[in-house]
């Protein structure tokens, strides 16, 4: 079994909603919920948040977020991941970091404040509605098998997959796309986002697949089905 580490981005849309309490008074926090919400536990584990980040006032490196979460991790027994994030709403964006982990929406701010030990500076809050979509960007590290040519799983998550595509696709043609790909299979209740793996040869463009009890003829149809309309 080949076993990869590499480091990619993922670019997804959600609807998002403002961190109003447990955080840095007067900071813009941002929570993103778990995409597959709507298909199951919706209302299970609520005090856990699935991701949020933390807007900056100056965008950030991946390595410096890197050497800060790691070194959190280290002096708090924590494990926390943290990825460079991009937060799209409208004409604005906004960076921060995308901290994964979190074990209770009131660990928020303790989080918050020992990045800015780290030296990162918040971003004041913005007047943001609750479900509000948003285009995320995140910078992170994969962890994935391969498990046959063009499809690979998460080390972590086994409802978690990655299949190549032959060539980039803007963000509006995957959307385009990718609606109505979901209106003509017979998978259902699964969420994708579009995505790249930076690796020695260059950059492979792919698409993360994500859903409860996934099956492997599941991921084969559903790459199938992009792969034609990319033909």
């Amino acid at each position: 079994m080949e076993i990869l580490q590499l480091i990619g981005k993922l670019t997804l849309q959600e609807k998002v909603s403002p961190i109003e309490n447990n955080k840095i008074p007067h900071t813009f926090v941002v929570n993103i919920p778990n995409p597959l919400a709507t298909y199951y536990t919706r209302f299970t584990l609520v005090e856990k948040p699935h991701s949020v980040v933390l807007i900056t006032k100056e965008p950030a490196s991946f390595e410096r977020i890197l050497r800060a979460t790691h070194k959190i991790n280290r002096e708090n027994g924590l494990q926390i991941t943290g990825g460079k994030c991009e937060v799209a709403i409208d004409s604005q964006k906004y960076s921060g970091i995308r901290v994964k982990g979190i074990n209770r929406y009131t660990e928020i701010e303790s989080i918050q404040r020992m990045y800015g030990k780290e030296g990162f500076e918040f971003a004041k809050a913005v007047k943001l509605k609750e479900n509000t979509t948003a285009i995320i960007r995140v910078n992170k590290f994969f962890q994935i098998k391969k498990i046959e040519e063009g499809i690979f799983q998460s080390m972590g998550n086994p409802n978690r997959y990655y299949i190549t595509i032959p060539r980039y696709l803007s963000w509006d043609e995957f959307r385009d796309m990718t609606f109505d790909i979901k209106n003509n299979i017979n998978v259902s209740g699964y969420d994708v986002a579009k995505g790249i793996f930076y690796e020695n040869q260059g950059i492979t463009e792919m698409i993360r697949v994500v859903k409860p009890d996934i099956t492997l003829d599941m991921v084969r149809e559903i790459r199938k089905k992009y792969l034609d309309r990319m033909s």
